[in-house]
Formats: structure tokens, C-alpha cells, sequence
């Protein structure tokens, strides 16, 4: 069964920490390559030096969109199931930093709209949380920010198949956050998944929701 009791932070007190811990400061990592975010997994780490050599770097955005409902929600995205990459997986809104972006916060606002439909006028970004590296050369900014409710999304078929909200507390509650591990070139990485009724959220969206609960929840 899986443990939905709140998270011991309330929401003024989450939103307030967010602004009090996070900043916009772009670090030098999203597009040096000799720059490896460190993951806190021995393994992780060697399979991310390697493959900074092997493959350019794709720097990337995504937005954490935390819904101000009187019990908070995340707003996630499951990826159309047509597509070459990550078909099927629960993501975040977002995508790769185009040259045409400004930020990648004004990349992750973007991609948000394109995808789901998400008005920028909802949305009070609250800051970057940690550059976090993916096996595949994605260097993703993640940007927390607090979500009025009352929009209204408009999917695009082509990039998304379905949007839908989780309870903030679920997500930042440890009980929930499962660790498995996977071989890479015979060493073993490690990677969270956080199943939530019959959604299965697993790598890199799994693991910024972990960050997000060290920076934001845990301290």
C-alpha cells in the first residue's frame, strides 16, 4: 500500500523555502562538458564522466510546476506514446534549450505551453534547483515554481498524451521514494522510482523530485 500522510512542511512553508534556497544563477555545467553534476551515486557519477566524453553535451529545461491547491500537487506530463525517445514515461514539462530561448527558464516556460498548454500568467518561478545529468548527455535546469490554479491545459497530442497532478506530500515523503540499481558497463548505478496509483515515475523525473526533497523538504 502506498503511504500518502503529508509531508511535515506545510505549503507557504515550501513556496518560502524555495524562493529562501533557490536563485537563477545559470552554472557553467549545463553546456561544459568537463563539468560533471555530481548525483551522490558512486556509480552514477563514473557513468556520467563517461559519457560527457563520449557524446555532446544537451543542456535542457524543464519546469516543476507545484499547484497552490490547499493540499499542493505537481503537475506532470505522460510522454505520447509514438515518440523516439521516452515514449510512454512521466515527465516534467520541458525540453532542450533552443538558441532562440533567452534562459532555461525562459526554455522550460516555453516548452510548458507548447506541451500542455500552461499559461505563463499562472505561473511564479521560484528558482533552479540542482543541474541534474542524464546517461543520454541531457543536462537539465529544473525551475521550481509555485502554479496558480484555475488555468486550463491544452494538450498537444504530437508531444504529450496526458496531463495529471500528484500530491506534493506523496512525492516528498521518503516512504514513497524507492531505489533501485542497473548495471552500466559493469558498474552498478543507482536510480529512484516513486510509484503513484498506476503511474510510474521513475529516472530523471524521479530523481529531481528526490533533489527537490533534499534542498527543499529535508533541510
Amino acid at each position: 500500500m502506498l503511504k500518502t500522510d503529508p509531508a511535515a512542511i506545510s505549503s507557504m512553508e515550501f513556496f518560502d523555502r524555495s524562493r529562501a534556497r533557490l536563485g537563477f544563477d545559470v552554472p557553467q555545467g549545463l553546456v561544459d562538458p568537463n563539468i560533471i553534476p555530481k548525483s551522490g551515486d558512486h556509480g552514477t557519477d563514473r557513468m556520467l564522466e563517461i559519457i560527457a566524453r563520449e557524446q555532446p553535451v544537451r543542456p535542457a529545461a524543464v519546469l516543476i510546476p507545484v499547484v497552490d491547491h490547499p493540499q499542493p500537487t505537481v503537475l506532470l506530463t505522460q510522454r505520447a506514446a509514438h515518440l523516439n525517445d521516452h515514449a510512454g514515461q512521466i515527465a516534467f514539462p520541458g525540453g532542450k534549450i533552443d538558441v532562440t530561448d533567452a534562459s532555461p527558464l525562459d526554455a522550460a516556460l516555453r516548452e510548458a505551453e507548447e506541451e500542455i498548454g500552461l499559461d505563463r500568467r499562472f505561473v511564479e518561478p521560484l528558482g533552479y534547483l540542482d543541474l541534474y545529468a542524464t546517461g543520454f548527455g541531457f543536462r537539465i535546469m529544473p525551475t521550481v515554481a509555485r502554479v496558480k490554479p484555475g488555468f486550463k491545459l491544452r494538450i498537444n497530442q504530437s508531444e504529450v498524451d496526458d496531463a495529471f497532478e500528484v500530491p506534493l506530500a506523496f512525492l516528498m515523503d521518503p516512504a514513497n521514494h524507492q531505489l533501485h540499481s542497473k548495471e552500466f558497463r559493469g558498474m552498478e548505478r543507482s536510480y529512484y522510482a516513486m510509484p503513484f496509483a498506476e503511474r510510474y515515475i521513475w529516472g530523471a523525473t524521479a530523481g529531481i523530485l528526490r533533489v527537490l526533497y533534499e534542498r527543499i523538504v529535508l533541510r
